[in-house]
């Protein structure tokens, strides 16, 4: 290979071209390695769900179909004559409304408590149903997933229309909590709790798609579990036709202009006071990823964009339960015009925002402190000594005075599109470097 000097000294066109190419690969790599480097650093909610990582071969004890034949049989033997084989063990999460069960704790030197998902055994599960006048059936539960290791599986239920259950389980100091709720207690920085968190919204997401694919869209017949639950299928002979878990893909984008080193955020009317966020739309059907980026930028702000750069993607479960999961696709974009038109049936406002504006709403809001209150308050629930508390007043600072901005918490994907171009030094970020013409490398 050619030394970096001895391509300096020379003066032929070859070699001018060689070195041009070879800084333009070392300008790529750096690139690549900031932004991997950014987003490795950062985890997002609802992804990384442990139960996930791999689905068990069909012959495996631990796969859906094993695990439901093995579920069937043991519903069907009658305990007192058959005791339920010890292996592999079954444990079952129950979801009131959308709402998965909860339990809290205080452990060691812990000021602050944490929140666990309310795992019960499937006889457990039988046996409260049974006191409430319902019998456990097999399309009744969902299969979540396994962990070989610990020899266990995991299913989930909606018990929505129990309401026996709540005193029955409040007793055990259990709670059914809005998953958003959940989110926002959730330490982030504990990668036990983030994936409880994902194994939670995986499970009500499942739950809410099932609810509403009851019937068959084409022929309006019953649909019926099949898979454990994976999929449904149309119970007509005639249509059958197959029935699969529904995600409702949105473009999520930081606006940047680069010349006056500025990233455009906005407002919706349902924000809670003083927060702002980065734009975001659903994808239509027959258009590019890129394509509804620079759709709906256009459409709500009136901003034209030209380049689209992907950073990262993330489920999220704690939509409405219409849309049981969406799938946050985030990208920055930068501006090629910078005059805002913003559609007020869309957004309340929406306003360029300095990088260092940014970065003081970064510091200001206290986003741990946030999540200490919530996790207070799920700890209150599960005990039955729940207090009203508005969250949005914990973004605020020491002093009690009201941050002037804030951008969503951790938990959000926003506020890592946002943290990510914030905190990088402009002088080295990818979009400068991008900028740089290669072609000026030939006057050397």
């Amino acid at each position: 290979m050619l030394s970096l000097s001895r391509l300096l000294s020379s003066s032929s066109t070859s070699s001018r071209f060689l070195l041009s190419k070879t800084l333009t690969l070392t300008k790529r790599t750096i690139i690549s390695s900031l932004t991997t480097m950014s987003m490795s650093l950062n985890s997002h909610a609802f992804a990384g769900n442990p139960l996930r990582s791999k689905t068990p071969k069909t012959h495996d004890p631990f796969s859906p179909s094993s695990a439901f034949e093995s579920l069937k049989t043991r519903l069907l033997q009658n305990p007192e004559n058959h005791p339920p084989p010890e292996s592999p063990l079954f444990k079952v999460l129950p979801f009131r409304k959308g709402r998965p069960l909860a339990s809290s704790s205080v452990t060691g030197d812990d000021v602050v408590p944490s929140w666990h998902l309310g795992w019960i055994s499937l006889a457990d599960c039988e046996g409260i149903l049974g006191k409430c006048g319902r019998q456990l059936r097999e399309e009744s539960l969902v299969y979540l997933g396994s962990r070989a290791e610990e020899d266990v599986v995991y299913w989930a239920i909606d018990v929505s229309e129990e309401g026996g259950l709540v005193p029955e389980l409040g007793g055990r100091q259990f709670c059914f909590v809005e998953l958003r709720t959940l989110m926002v207690a959730t330490d982030w920085a504990d990668s036990l709790a983030m994936g409880e968190l994902a194994v939670a919204g995986h499970a009500r997401a499942l739950l809410e798609w099932h609810n509403l694919s009851r019937f068959c869209g084409r022929c309006g017949e019953k649909t019926v579990p099949k898979e454990a639950g994976r999929r449904k299928q149309c119970s007509n002979e005639l249509c059958k036709i197959r029935v699969y878990p529904r995600v409702d893909p949105v473009v999520i984008m930081l606006v940047i202009d680069r010349e006056n080193d500025r990233a455009l955020l906005s407002r919706q009317s349902r924000f809670v006071p003083r927060m702002w966020s980065c734009l975001a739309g659903f994808i239509e059907p027959g258009e590019s990823l890129e394509e509804a980026v620079r759709r709906e930028t256009y459409e709500e702000t009136g901003i034209e964009v030209g380049e689209v750069v992907y950073h990262s993607s993330q489920p999220w479960p704690v939509g409405p339960g219409s849309i049981p999961c969406q799938l946050m696709v985030g990208f920055f974009a930068y501006a090629k015009s910078l005059e805002i038109d913003v559609d007020k049936e869309e957004l309340e406002d929406a306003q360029w925002h300095s990088r260092e504006d940014v970065r003081k709403a970064l510091t200001f809001a206290e986003y741990k402190k946030a999540q200490r209150t919530a996790a207070t308050k799920v700890d209150q629930m599960c005990k039955g000594v729940e207090r009203g508390q508005s969250l949005s007043a914990d973004f605020n600072v020491e002093s009690g005075e009201l941050a002037p901005m804030f951008i969503p918490g951790p938990f959000a994907i926003a506020y890592h599109l946002i943290s990510t171009w914030a905190n990088e030094d402009p002088s080295t970020s990818a979009a400068a470097l991008l900028k740089q013409p290669s072609s000026s490398i030939s006057n050397l």
